[in-house]
């Protein structure tokens, strides 16, 4: 089936506000940039987002974020973003920070159909008993915050249950894809990608060069097409707008 869409915005255009959407990439690499734009441009709101981090002030997510779309958001790093930052010790925006490995792993539980998991990341901390302050108010008090997890022993070791993530919609950035939705990623932009796509019920890729089926060796595919819905054959000019977070000089 040719799952290729006229545009980012053809894309985008039945996820609503109040959605929620995993996004792939690691920092500003591998992010998918043009759908992020379209969401943007489509202008819905109170959004939750599953992703590693929120971009940087003026790219990736944290162009939503600047612009009041985002409610809540599930990340493991908030280093880079000043407006995230602010927005969160404000009061404006509910964080669930997650160890990095358990928020991928969240991910790939979801995709795979697995409800939760138990892991030994957390145990002995807030993770695992709770208190975690996930929203502020305006005056820096804790309004909402990280509820305990249940625990269990294996082996006499303490595990903390985990439970899986599932999002409305994914969406991904891929070097290679054909129209069936199969995809490739190229050196660090398999990151967190493979799981966002796995993990939302409707996922959305933007590919930098579109191919036809076949062209893709089997062996060569790490998101197979089941897992994609929807596909955007970027532009030239798209597929080379990739910004950089920090440039250091010697």
């Amino acid at each position: 089936m040719d799952k290729v869409m006229g545009s980012a915005a053809e894309a985008v255009a039945d996820i609503g506000s109040g959605s929620t959407i995993a996004v792939g990439g690691f920092g500003l690499c591998g992010i998918p940039s043009a759908l992020i734009e379209a969401l943007l441009e489509a202008g819905v709101t109170d959004l939750e987002a599953f992703s590693n981090n929120a971009g940087v002030d003026d790219w990736g997510l944290g162009r939503l974020l600047a612009a009041g779309r985002l409610r809540r958001m599930v990340a493991s790093y908030v280093g880079e973003n000043k407006e995230f930052a602010r927005q969160y010790l404000a009061g404006e925006l509910e964080v669930e920070l997650t160890p990095q490995g358990t928020l991928a792993e969240r991910m790939r539980a979801g995709g795979s159909g697995i409800a939760a998991f138990y892991t030994r990341t957390g145990v002995g901390t807030q993770v695992a008993s709770g208190g975690l302050p996930w929203r502020y108010d305006a005056d820096g008090g804790v309004v909402v915050a990280s509820p305990p997890k249940q625990t269990e022993t294996f082996d006499g070791l303490e595990y903390v249950l985990e439970r899986a993530i599932t999002a409305d919609f994914g969406l991904v950035r891929a070097w290679k894809g054909d129209r069936h939705g199969n995809l490739v990623y190229r050196d660090s932009a398999r990151n967190f990608n493979p799981l966002a796509a796995m993990c939302g019920r409707v996922t959305l890729a933007e590919v930098e060069e579109l191919v036809e089926p076949g062209e893709i060796a089997p062996n060569e595919v790490h998101t197979p097409g089941v897992y994609v819905q929807r596909v955007v054959a970027l532009t030239a000019e798209q597929a080379a707008d990739k910004r950089i977070e920090k440039r250091t000089v010697r």
